[in-house]
Formats: structure tokens, C-alpha cells, sequence
């Protein structure tokens, strides 16, 4: 199995730490989507939703894809495709992180974002997931998935479009993009989780 599965089994497997942040991605999308919610609440929606979505990349790139290199016969090529896709969200996020609601673009770039991301999720659900689940034991995914929660409490939130993707230079330096950013959070009283939010 793929080195740098670091971390506890546990009850949950990886594919069950990856769909509930499909889970919430989309829950949050819903309340942006909601009729009447001001500009100022989607904004602060949005910002949450970047930043969940820049975490679960991280935990993605870090030991999924490798996974998927490691033991699918089409690895290479599947984690590269999935990986551009991410190049692509990124890119989309990191126009909207600094655009007002009110920005002529920022509909049609929120409506993209979602549709990207919400196609992404389908595949991964539909046909990653499932064949991951039978490649690995469900020991190798729980070792995974304490792995990639502990990669998420230090990964960014905001988007780094030109940041490596690819393990070993993405593991050493979300870390510290991380830290750089929940100091910008702080200072900007950014939200970046639902908590935030309250």
C-alpha cells in the first residue's frame, strides 16, 4: 500500500471521510442556491464552501490519487484526469475569492464552480469510490482515512491554483500554505467552516 498512511484505523474508511465532504460541499451549495439569502450570506457561504473544498482536495491529492496510481491498472491516467479537474476548480475559486457578489461574472463563475465540482463528485462516487473499495481492505482505507483527516486540519483554505498537486512537494508545503491562511482568515474574520458562520 501507497507509504504515508500515518494515522489511526478507524471506523470510517477513507471513501466514507470523502463522500461527507461531498455531503457538505453540497449542502452548502443548497443554501447558496436558496431564494432570498443576501449577497453579504452567500459571499460568507461561498467562502466556506471554497475552503471545504481546498481542504478535501488536499486530502484528495495526498492519498487518494496516489492510492489510485498504486493499485488500478489505469491509475496513472485516472489520477491525472482527476487532478486537472482539480487544476480547474482551483482556478475557478481562486476568481471568486476575491469577487463580490455583485461582480457582473460572479453568477456565471459560481454556476460553473458548482456544475464542475458537482459532475467531479458524481464520478467519484459513481466509479472511483466503489472500485477503490474493492481494491483496498478496509483496514488500508481506515488507515487512509485517519491520514487524510489529520492532512486536512493543516491543509489551506483558500485556493493555490500553482501549488504542486502531486506527493511528495504537496505534503510538505500545504502545511504551511495552511498556517499562512488561517492567519489571513483570522485577520479578515474570513468563515471557513459552519461554525464560522453562527
Amino acid at each position: 500500500m501507497f507509504g504515508g498512511t500515518e494515522g489511526p484505523t478507524t471506523d470510517r474508511d477513507l471513501v466514507d471521510i470523502l463522500t461527507a465532504d461531498h455531503a457538505e460541499v453540497e449542502s452548502l451549495f443548497a443554501d447558496i442556491e436558496a431564494v432570498g439569502r443576501s449577497p453579504q450570506d452567500r459571499r460568507r457561504l461561498l467562502d466556506v464552501a471554497i475552503a471545504e473544498l481546498v481542504r478535501h482536495a488536499v486530502a484528495e491529492e495526498e492519498y487518494l490519487y496516489p492510492t489510485a496510481r498504486e493499485v488500478f491498472s489505469d491509475g496513472e491516467a485516472l489520477a491525472d484526469r482527476e487532478l486537472g479537474e482539480h487544476a480547474e476548480m482551483e482556478r475557478l475559486m481562486k476568481r471568486l475569492e476575491s469577487m463580490e457578489p455583485e461582480h457582473v461574472e460572479f453568477e456565471q463563475l459560481l454556476a460553473e464552480l458548482m456544475a464542475t465540482v458537482r459532475e467531479h463528485v458524481r464520478d467519484e462516487e459513481r466509479t472511483l469510490f466503489p472500485r477503490l473499495r474493492e481494491a483496498c481492505s478496509h483496514q488500508q482505507l481506515g488507515r487512509l482515512a485517519g491520514a487524510a483527516e489529520m492532512a486536512k486540519t493543516s491543509a489551506p483554505t483558500r485556493p493555490h491554483p500553482s501549488a504542486p498537486d502531486t506527493p511528495p512537494w504537496n505534503m510538505l508545503l500545504a502545511p504551511g500554505a495552511g498556517l499562512i491562511d488561517r492567519v489571513r482568515d483570522a485577520i479578515s474574520s474570513r468563515p471557513t467552516s459552519r461554525d464560522d458562520l453562527s
